[in-house]
């Protein structure tokens, strides 16, 4: 049509290679740079955005229609507020719609301006994720700017400042800042969350980058928790008398958190204790147990991945979040890899032979997922019982199949 004006770009992505998207920018107003990955979930998108793990990482959802739920206050995942999200920034296929449910509060674009986190809409998100897929997760940065106006050479120096993630400690970023308890148990329909109000058991959790919901489902098993700094030490978390200890998930380069954290995670396996992990506290105890992690081409985010218990032949879909792996052929004599991928193979659990020690790189709390992988904090549990004479409680997927 004569007269007819393209509208002009108001947000930008560009990715180290030099590669430049154009869309339309929501949440803050500024740049951020990061690594970028994909996430596969059809759900649960203020989850994801809240979860500590995803320190240092611009997050593009292959599932189109993002924000259709809108956001409220109690989904999200983040324990250490103070630290708001750890999220660089997030790319959309769709632009936000007006949000469609009942505990709907707030718009995720205004969501996100709150969190400070820059966004983009409107881009090929399929074929982004499959440069990812080809080529491995590249650093990028996202760029919002209402009038459509850029300083790219602003822009272009944040993200030649980026490191990447490999050698980076994020944990300390996300982690609590002082030792806490928890008591909350899981969300019910037309009941919201629970209390314990008689706990069995002790736990002190040594927060990585805590999940909340990974804290509710100890509860649920009867736990209350003690949640430390990721650099409290062996003496400090001995000092709260746990009957188990568990490792949190969390951000950035295992080996890089597993300077301050493997002597701990040492000290602490030599107590007898029965010890859990998962995600970035699976790796840690990784290493502590004399095993390598290496960083992964695209790394695992989602939840629809496929892992296979070894322990018991089933298998169960299940939520991750990880783009560093503990390596296989690391693993010494006396720990036995419990659990793989089916989608590639890669590690995805591991055990101490004759020991209360485990630990899976996924998430079983499934924040969002399926709930196939709940068992794993009854098995954590039961081992606790265990030492204590009692008798062990079925494991839940056991109780469904």
């Amino acid at each position: 049509m004569s007269g007819w004006q393209p509208t002009p770009a108001t947000a930008l992505l560009i990715l180290e290679d030099g590669t430049r998207l154009e869309g339309r920018g929501i949440g803050a107003v500024g740049h951020a740079a990061g690594e970028v990955c994909f996430n596969t979930a059809i759900t649960g998108y203020q989850e994801i955005l809240t979860d500590p793990s995803y320190a240092g990482q611009v997050v593009t959802f292959t599932f189109p229609h993002i924000g259709n739920v809108g956001t409220n206050d109690e989904d999200i995942e983040t324990v250490n507020m103070a630290a708001l999200s750890g999220v660089r920034g997030v790319v959309l296929k769709a632009d936000i719609t007006n949000p469609s449910n009942y505990r709907a509060a707030e718009r995720l674009d205004a969501w996100l301006k709150k969190r400070n986190i820059v966004g983009i809409t409107g881009l090929d998100t399929r074929a982004l994720t499959a440069r990812i897929r080809e080529k491995g997760m590249p650093n990028g940065v996202v760029a919002h700017s209402p009038d459509g106006y850029f300083h790219e050479p602003s822009i272009l120096a944040e993200l030649k400042a980026f490191p990447g993630l490999e050698g980076l400690d994020l944990a300390k970023e996300v982690t609590t800042a002082q030792t806490y308890k928890w008591d909350q148990t899981p969300w019910k329909w037309n009941e919201g969350y629970g209390k314990l109000e008689t706990p069995e058991f002790h736990i002190v959790a040594v927060d990585y980058g805590a999940k909340r919901n990974i804290l509710r489902q100890l509860a649920d098993e009867g736990a209350r928790v003690t949640v430390v700094p990721a650099t409290a030490t062996a003496r400090d978390i001995l000092s709260h008398n746990p009957d188990g200890i568990f490792l949190s998930n969390g951000p950035g380069d295992p080996a890089a958190t597993g300077k301050y954290a493997v002597p701990t995670i040492k000290a602490l396996m030599e107590t007898g204790k029965p010890v859990f992990g998962i995600c970035l506290g699976h790796q840690l105890l990784g290493l502590a147990l004399g095993g390598a992690t290496a960083k992964m081409h695209q790394g695992h985010h989602g939840a629809n991945h496929p892992v296979k218990d070894l322990t018991t032949g089933r298998v169960e879909i299940t939520s991750m979040n990880h783009g560093f792996a503990v390596v296989s052929e690391s693993l010494p004599v006396g720990v036995t890899q419990t659990h793989v991928s089916l989608f590639d193979g890669s590690n995805a659990g591991l055990s101490v032979d004759g020991k209360p020690i485990f630990s899976v790189q996924y998430h079983p709390e499934a924040s969002p997922g399926p709930h196939d992988s709940h068992y794993l904090f009854t098995r954590f549990l039961n081992q606790v019982r265990a030492q204590k004479g009692l008798a062990p409680k079925p494991e839940r997927a056991a109780l469904q199949s």
